[in-house]
């Protein structure tokens, strides 16, 4: 019974490998192809997570079964067994435990509860496939370097896009404690609406990097990207206080990203219907935001808008405020979007007095020198340059090894002595590792030479943005000049319900027009709720859609 289970055990190895190799695909974010067949970074990260938990099993099971063999006869020292010409024990036993430290703090109630912690201890994927690496050797690390190549190829270039400190030209802090930050970015770098962009901020923490979603439109606000953060974490408190001090002037933000589908075609709809519930709105902001580009500035047909939102308090109510960008034109730019909105309330039965009295605050911050605008780290033609940087990287691999194998290791072999496997994976990977960064580091440093002319114009319109005062501004409500004639129309388009639910079965299938898009963002619940009214309609013009971010 011991050799069949070092059998089984040998074979639940070969499949955790097989299923390892497709493990590191879905958390490529920006050197996959996952946008082109509709999958984004966040909706591709629960494979990612599915295929952990099977890769964990089948690796515990197999590690298990050269235990139990192992101790049953006799042989618990192979356990310590470091071999240098085949199977490492020892590396596998350290591979497996980072593995298991990583798998514990997957598990929702700890990745939810602490997330920094989970955070952290997934760094140890380097110690993970490092000590992989030397288990198994070369050979059979070969059936997951693709997957591996391409996560180093966009880690790597990952950390030079995050190298850098770019423009945070405004905030605008709400009643909600809800923040919108405003950055500069290149017209080259283009995005679709429910994209997302990660952000540091050094001040508060230099390793902790947090997704956002983008409610900006890079049609309508070329030369501008913004997100919303709802104050709820330590993190996102911690911004929120550093925003209120009044000797900040500048703050440091870096950005990787954006991230997002190649192409979101809600045009085809006659009809939108947009469920949100809470921070859940901010995807629809970024739509909305996109069909005032179309109705106004292109002058195209759209469909019909219902947004339906729930908000717990009536200071919530606020983050309508931010469905029109702080550098609106003077004219009405919902006049031609015909745009419903229909507010509920659900804790409070009248609206607070506290909160009409808060207004919303705008601060401008003064720009430095050193600070870049947002662009794409591979300039606009980004998928080709990543093809030539996979291309040329791995071409240089393949030319390096053999010079290796042909004048280094063969001589030494040829005298009958064989040549360490582990030292054979080693250099491997410092090959790899050496020619990724070569590639990576020439085309971005390619691509920076020639934006420089473009990120000298970006600044200039940086300077004409903010208001010819003092550094730090305070502005109620934003700027009079450009926010008061939309605010009206906003306010005529919204109906605000105190103290109730939405019947959302009668709202959704009233919708008219013979292609419906239902939308929902916002709790696993609500969205479930909406998903099941959909299902249950006989209309077949009535498409559903679930908008899910959660890490």
């Amino acid at each position: 019974w011991q050799a069949k289970l070092e059998t089984v055990g040998l074979r639940l190895g070969l499949v955790g490998n097989i299923c390892c190799a497709f493990l590191f695909f879905p958390v490529t974010r920006g050197s996959s192809l996952l946008p082109l067949v509709g999958l984004t970074s966040e909706a591709s990260v629960k494979y990612h997570i599915w295929l952990g938990h099977i890769v964990m099993v089948l690796f515990t099971s197999h590690g298990l079964c050269y235990v139990i063999t192992w101790i049953s006869t006799n042989h618990a020292s192979m356990m310590l067994e470091w071999a240098t010409d085949e199977i490492a024990n020892l590396a596998g036993e350290i591979a497996l435990l980072s593995g298991l430290l990583m798998w514990v703090t997957t598990f929702p109630r700890i990745r939810r509860k602490m997330f920094e912690f989970f955070f952290y201890t997934h760094q140890l994927y380097v110690v993970f496939l490092l000590f992989y690496l030397f288990h198994v050797g070369m050979s059979f690390y070969c059936m997951i370097l693709p997957g591996v190549y391409l996560f180093m190829v966009d880690r790597y270039l990952r950390f030079l896009q995050s190298r850098r400190n770019v423009c945070l030209i405004s905030a605008r802090l709400l009643p909600s404690e809800t923040i919108e930050l405003n950055f500069s970015k290149s017209p080259a770098c283009s995005y679709t609406p429910m994209s997302t962009v990660f952000i540091n901020v050094p001040s508060i923490s230099s390793l902790q990097w947090h997704p956002f979603t983008i409610n900006s439109s890079s049609n309508f606000e070329p030369e501008k990207l913004s997100i919303i953060i709802k104050k709820e974490g330590s993190w996102t408190q911690q911004l929120y206080q550093k925003l209120n001090l009044p000797s900040l002037e500048r703050l440091d933000v870096s950005v990787e990203g954006p991230y997002g589908p190649a192409s979101v075609d809600f045009l085809r709809h006659d009809a939108l219907v947009m469920v949100s519930g809470g921070s859940g709105i901010t995807p629809f902001i970024s739509i909305i935001r996109e069909l005032m580009h179309h109705s106004t500035t292109l002058d195209v047909p759209t469909p019909t808008v219902l947004l339906i939102c729930c908000f717990k308090t009536s200071s919530d109510l606020t983050m309508l405020d931010l469905l029109l960008p702080i550098s609106a034109p003077s004219s009405d730019l919902l006049s031609k979007l015909p745009l419903q909105i229909q507010a509920f309330v659900t804790r409070e039965t009248s609206p607070s007095p506290d909160t009409q009295r808060k207004p919303i605050l705008t601060l401008w911050f003064k720009p430095h020198p050193s600070d870049f605008p947002i662009s794409p780290v591979l300039g606009p033609n980004s998928y080709l340059w990543l093809a030539s940087i996979i291309s040329s990287s791995f071409a240089a691999f393949l030319l390096l090894i053999s010079i290796l194998t042909r004048y280094y290791i063969y001589p030494i072999e040829s005298t009958g002595t064989t040549y360490p496997l582990m030292s054979q994976a080693l250099l491997n990977l410092l090959f790899v590792c050496a020619c990724i960064a070569a590639a990576s580091s020439g085309v971005v440093l390619w691509n920076k030479k020639r934006s420089s002319m473009e990120v000298k114009q970006v600044r200039g319109l940086v300077s004409e943005m903010r208001p010819q005062s003092s550094p730090r501004s305070w502005f109620c409500n934003g700027d009079r000049e450009f926010e008061s004639l939309p605010s009206e129309s906003l306010a005529q388009a919204t109906t605000v319900h105190y103290g109730k639910r939405p019947d959302l079965k009668e709202m959704i299938l009233g919708a008219e027009g013979s292609s419906v898009g239902v939308m929902a963002s916002g709790p696993s619940g609500l969205r479930r709720q909406v998903a099941g009214i959909c299902a249950a309609s006989k209309d077949e013009n009535v498409h559903f859609e679930s908008i899910s971010f959660t890490w």
